[in-house]
């Protein structure tokens, strides 16, 4: 049976990657011998950038991790970094042609294992690339994974995935997704900080989603993240912060279902809108 690509979203353009590739889990081998030397060097470059804007941006918790990626001057094997991560927290990264459906990603992630796009971005897309590649997956996602805190939480956000796809509540927890392992802000002794995938990999939104007084700035509050939209082409113009991985741990810890429940009935938050919920 054919693996069908996914898209999420309007566009008009196919997916990227090979999907012919993947097995029924949506996974395939890392085809390591396909990368040119111009793939490697815009690894390299897009590492340089955006390794170089983290002190004073990013969470201590991310720069302490990233040096466990390995090899910075060109993409690496996954199962050299397999090696370091399945010791630190019992994860592994796997290969995927590119997205893959909400069942398929939940699953992934309860058992421990995230999803790594194996393609990398154009030198035409160096500042702007519309799907997740390599880098983003690699650079953004995979440190934190070696975070024991932040590493359970992930585990815990794909088991708690696959009871909203029974409760058909996936909209409302890729609300927490987006707002917390893409979008999330970190309040540290430093000051605040960024400790999602998104804003980490993007050279751009990493200092507005910071320092720009543009956006607002809201202590995370699950019933209003679940309820806020989100903009998938532009920066955020709402962010959530929390203080401590632990905490976000804990506050996921209940059942969501009652709160589904409850959410169902209530108004959604556009992604600019003001303002917060009464706990």
């Amino acid at each position: 049976m054919a693996i069908e690509p996914v898209v999420y979203g309007a566009s008009t353009r196919p997916p990227r990657g090979d999907y012919s590739r993947a097995g029924a889990d949506y996974t395939c081998p890392q085809n390591f011998a396909a990368y040119t030397a111009a793939d490697h060097d815009t690894y390299r470059r897009l590492y340089e950038r955006q390794s170089a804007l983290l002190p004073g941006l990013a969470s201590e918790a991310f720069i302490a991790a990233l040096p466990s990626l390995g090899i910075k001057d060109h993409i690496p094997r996954f199962e050299e970094i397999n090696e370091r991560l399945y010791k630190t927290t019992g994860w592994e990264i796997v290969a995927v042609p590119g997205l893959i459906p909400e069942v398929p990603f939940f699953t992934l992630l309860a058992n421990r294992k995230f999803p790594v796009t194996d393609w990398i971005r154009t030198p035409a897309e160096f500042d702007y690339i519309v799907e997740p590649d390599i880098f983003h997956d690699l650079f953004g996602h995979v440190p934190l994974l070696f975070n024991p805190v932040f590493a359970d939480y992930v585990q815990r956000y794909g088991q708690g995935g696959l009871k909203a796809q029974g409760l058909g509540a996936c909209e409302m927890l890729s609300r927490l997704y987006w707002y917390t392992i893409e979008f999330g802000l970190i309040r540290e002794a430093g000051g605040l900080r960024a400790y999602g995938a998104g804003i980490l990999s993007s050279s751009g939104e990493l200092p507005y989603a910071v320092q720009s007084p543009q956006p607002q700035r809201l202590p995370l509050q699950l019933e209003r993240t679940m309820r806020t939209r989100y903009k998938i082409d532009t920066y955020q113009q709402t962010y959530f912060v929390i203080d401590s991985f632990e905490q976000l741990f804990d506050m996921t810890a209940a059942d969501f279902a009652p709160m589904y429940a409850r959410l169902r009935g209530l108004p959604e938050f556009a992604a600019d809108e003001r303002g917060v919920v009464a706990a």
